[in-house]
């Protein structure tokens, strides 16, 4: 972490070059007019990868530069952007997707269906981040109108539509990722890695134009950000809650709430098998539901809200608390230490040698939690949940680690997990079997036979308010599911807060997905000043 001198100094050299480069090469002429059509943010989320949307970029918010077949309405019912309209064959394999005719990309090339085809086509051949595994292949049935195949019914699919932004096949290359072009609100002007994004309005956006005509993104850490805010520099500063103490003037405090869930993430079954890699599989204390359940039941999630997060949160019962296929029957009271001491002693689990840890058959109620050492806040949950879980007789030692590490150690310890999505496949793929040990979805193998079966049923379903109901069971049913099982310990829901300029309006904000920055932009187009400066 750098001083707040050096924040300072660096923002002033980032902002020195901002003043020394524009959009045509001449030196920039600061006057009014031009200053109220142009925004400068510091809200995270530089891409590593770039901006290729067939890689992933634009998943977890607006892609900008791209534009999608669907997207979301900030009360995240999903509605036609590119696309006029969809059917599904009755077996649901077989998805036609009618495009509007008059869009173009902002070089002036019309946007067609062989668009369409070639990014999803690109997407599967280079592995997006978005799950095209199930699509068996794109047909253009004319220029606007395409067929996507799959090779089993699939409700999600629908999101897929909405996370990936078409890609220009006349315009593509190994280097569009750094220079994108796109049919989005916005069209890519430079990205200097490490330190900024310039992007200015596209006049060839079919959609609501956006009042600002440029925005400019700085790459900056935490401390640099608020003190860039201090010194008024930006418009809007994504910051921790650990700065919200202090007033910055001519800038309002938003908090807006999320499903940036935080929990711990258990082995669900006893040591003694390996992956195909040969890391250990499973932990003989975690493994015992008993344990399990006394620490979801003992944590009092309100306390962290107030204490690591400064008030800005909200309590996590699923890592979908709220969304439409969230069960609300999941929540239950918490910060309970003696009906947790009652479960673990009817487990057997009682600390017979007095040394403060319960034990049974000998074996010692203690494990490690390893959360990701560059993360305070993960950091700071998993000291404050040992703390809280030690007079109830569990020991947990917590160790900070790099991801590298921690790869190697999640199949057998606890981890500080993070998730959040406005898609349903991300429940599917934390909680099924069939993604036990795959990357960072089911690192504990749990496996439960008609939670899985739920999680089926819900993901090939036709018919959407029957998925919901199957997404909702597969977390309770009145008898078991996925809160029953407890092999998380879902503990917060983050709010992403931000400090904005006096009179600048960003509109009606969605629930945010996991990760601060993009998802902030998804409503550009409804940005606006209220009022003078």
């Amino acid at each position: 972490m750098i001083s707040k001198q050096h924040g300072i100094l660096l923002i002033t050299i980032v902002l020195l070059f901002l003043t020394a480069c524009t959009t045509d090469g001449e030196s920039k002429v600061e006057n009014k007019e031009k200053k109220r059509d142009e925004l400068v943010l510091s809200i995270k989320g530089e891409p590593s990868n770039g901006f290729d949307p067939t890689t992933g970029w634009g998943r977890y918010g607006s892609p900008l530069f791209q534009s999608t077949l669907f997207k979301r309405d900030n009360d995240l019912n999903i509605v036609n952007d590119l696309a006029i309209g969809y059917e599904v064959s009755e077996d649901g394999k077989v998805w036609t997707v009618t495009l509007r005719e008059d869009v173009t990309f902002s070089d002036g090339v019309n946007l067609t269906g062989e668009d369409v085809e070639f990014t999803f086509e690109t997407a599967l051949q280079k592995g997006s981040i978005v799950d095209f595994t199930n699509l068996e292949k794109v047909e253009v049935e004319n220029s606007f109108t395409v067929k996507f195949t799959l090779k089993s019914p699939q409700s999600t699919f629908i999101h897929s539509l909405v996370e990936t932004g078409i890609v220009p096949m006349h315009a593509y290359s190994d280097k569009y990722a750094q220079q994108p072009i796109g049919s989005g609100p916005y069209e890519f002007v430079q990205w200097d890695k490490g330190q900024q994004l310039i992007v200015k309005a596209n006049p060839n956006y079919y959609g609501d134009k956006p009042y600002f005509q440029q925005l400019t993104f700085l790459f900056l850490n935490e401390d640099a950000t608020f003190a860039a805010a201090q010194a008024g520099q930006v418009d809007i500063a994504a910051i921790p809650a650990t700065f919200t103490h202090k007033e910055v003037k001519g800038m309002r405090l938003e908090a807006i709430r999320s499903v940036d869930s935080r929990g711990i993430a258990f082995p669900y079954v006893e040591s003694g098998n390996f992956t195909e890699d040969g890391l250990p599989i499973g932990n003989d204390v975690t493994a015992d539901p008993a344990i399990r359940k006394a620490m979801n039941i003992a944590i009092d999630r309100q306390a962290l809200i107030d204490g690591v997060l400064d008030g800005y949160g909200s309590k996590a019962y699923t890592s979908v608390d709220g969304l439409p296929w969230w069960n609300e029957e999941t929540v239950f009271e918490d910060s309970n230490l003696l009906q947790a001491e009652q479960i673990l002693a009817d487990a057997g689990w009682i600390d017979s040698d007095d040394d403060g840890v319960v034990e049974k058959n000998g074996l010692k109620a203690q494990f490690s939690l390893y959360y990701p050492a560059d993360d305070a806040i993960r950091q700071s949950l998993s000291i404050v949940v040992a703390d809280m879980l030690k007079p109830l007789g569990i020991a947990i030692n917590v160790e900070g680690a790099s991801w590298d590490k921690i790869e190697q150690k999640m199949y057998s310890n606890a981890v500080m997990m993070g998730w959040g999505s406005h898609n349903p496949q991300e429940l599917y793929n934390v909680y099924s079997s069939n993604f036990a040990g795959i990357e960072y979805y089911n690192t504990g193998f749990y496996k439960n036979d008609v939670v899985d079966d739920y999680l089926e049923k819900a993901l090939t379903s036709n018919d959407v308010e029957e998925a919901l109901s199957y997404w909702r069971k597969a977390q309770w049913d009145g008898t078991t599911g996925i809160s029953a099982d407890t092999p998380w310990a879902w503990l917060v829901n983050i709010d992403h807060v931000y400090l904005i300029k006096e009179g600048l309006d960003i509109g009606n904000q969605r629930v945010q997905p996991h990760g601060h920055g993009w998802p902030l932009t998804s409503n550009i187009e409804q940005w606006k000043w209220v009022k003078e400066e």
